[in-house]
């Protein structure tokens, strides 16, 4: 855990956490989850967008990397992102979760400027944007373009 999290805790760790609410954090996937991920791949698939690999060694660990075209896609969960639109902090231990997620999203940000600066282009999405069918298609849009224009030299 970050310096800077083991600092917003009191004494430095989780003290009196349910058993339950553990099990439940440490269920979470952080690949290959029903919601974004696997949804955005069979997406993909059905649209006949090739040539991507998952989870490529590059900064920020893409969800997904078209390298032909240098395009890496972030597939954002609304909670662990801190999502305007449907993310919250949890009202026990607010303030470790707060600084959890406001650190992530400066994460985030640095890791996409940095990825653009080395030439890729980045497309982040919202989890609760997969979950309908016209989001869905405005992102395969969004990426089908991205790949598109960066082949052609665009």
């Amino acid at each position: 855990m970050e310096r800077l999290l083991r600092n917003t805790l009191a004494g430095g760790r989780f003290i009196g956490v349910e058993p339950t609410r553990s099990q439940t954090m440490s269920a979470i996937r952080g690949k290959n989850n029903r919601t974004t991920e696997l949804r955005f791949r069979m997406a993909l698939v059905r649209s006949a967008l090739r040539g991507w690999v998952t989870h490529p060694d590059l900064l920020g660990k893409p969800d997904f990397y078209f390298p032909s075209a240098k395009v890496v896609v972030f597939l954002d969960g609304c909670f662990w992102h801190g999502c305007k639109v449907c993310g919250h902090i949890p009202k026990t231990n607010s303030a470790f979760w707060s600084t959890k997620i406001r650190r992530n999203k400066y994460r985030d940000r640095r890791n996409t400027r940095a990825l653009r600066a080395s030439g890729f282009s980045v497309l982040r999405f919202w989890e609760h944007s997969l979950g309908r069918h016209a989001d869905l298609q405005w992102s395969l849009r969004k990426v089908r373009n991205a790949v598109a224009s960066t082949r052609k030299g665009v």
